[in-house]
């Protein structure tokens, strides 16, 4: 049986993905059934997204582009949808974040967004988020295409150490998401440091924060605590913090050392896989 419910366009871009997928799919004279078949995917799939009741993914909804013919309207919507599954207290640092040409973080605790794998990412919201970790993390991914951009942000990342030494996850997902790191080594528009151990007293000991630079706007802090973000503009604290971060990139290993350290890490505490136990 069809999934019949009636949507409000206007209560959220989940709504409005949901109510065109139904006004377009009917004015292709196709039911659930059949578009599911043309999409390879159910019915039943295409009626909870109609009715909002589950969020698309990006290739449902190129799938649906190319099925109907739309012009890319629902890759488009996608964004929209995905970036509204973010918690609300964080939404708007991640507008700013697809903004910004300059971006430079320390980050004390985890790998940044930016730079997490779909497993890694998982095992992170799962603490939180675990009745709708599948969208959290198609959300964050969703974050990561502004380094796919014609003109990507300049983004700096400076981790500490214990970030590579802190399991999030199974061994295997750390390995791949230390490998990830080291795919950036030569990046020209990225770079990763590591902030070791050996540097003891730093600039970074009240935690992680980030400052983005706008072509238009003025610059932003921004840090976050537990289940709140908070950003500003203010000029003396962006000062202090632009020069804490000086010093924490100062501090930081150069970005070939960052790698042999990731690399050795990688190996060292994530790369033996237990074999078949011989009698």
């Amino acid at each position: 049986m069809a999934n019949i419910r009636n949507l409000d366009p206007s209560a959220s871009p989940l709504d409005y993905y949901g109510s065109e997928l139904r006004r377009l799919r009917e004015e292709a004279k196709l039911n659930q059934d059949q578009l599911g078949a043309i999409l390879f995917c159910t019915g039943s799939l295409v009626g909870q997204i109609e009715t909002a009741r589950k969020v698309p993914t990006r290739e449902f909804s190129e799938r649906v582009d190319a099925a109907l013919m739309t012009g890319g309207l629902f890759s488009r919507l996608v964004g929209l949808v995905l970036k509204s599954q973010l918690p609300t207290w964080f939404q708007p640092y991640a507008e700013m974040e697809a903004r910004a040409t300059y971006i430079s973080t320390y980050q004390a605790q985890l790998v940044y967004g930016l730079l997490q794998t779909e497993e890694y990412a998982g095992a992170v919201l799962s603490i939180d988020h675990s009745d709708t970790l599948n969208e959290q993390v198609a959300a964050r991914m969703e974050r990561q295409r502004i380094l796919d951009r014609d003109q990507p942000p300049v983004l700096c990342v400076v981790l500490d150490e214990a970030v590579l030494h802190r399991q999030i996850g199974s061994p295997e997902i750390m390995r791949n998401q230390l490998a990830h790191l080291l795919t950036f080594c030569d990046h020209p528009w990225i770079q990763v440091q590591v902030l070791p151990f050996a540097a003891g007293q730093h600039a970074g000991l009240l935690g992680s924060f980030t400052l983005m630079r706008f072509d238009d706007d003025p610059d932003i802090l921004y840090t976050e605590n537990y289940e709140s973000g908070q950003m500003t503009a203010n000029s003396q604290a962006i000062r202090e913090r632009a020069v804490g971060y000086a010093r924490l990139q100062g501090a930081a290993l150069s970005r070939e050392n960052t790698a042999a350290l990731i690399a050795r890490v990688m190996e060292e505490r994530y790369g033996h896989q237990p074999g078949p136990t011989v009698a």
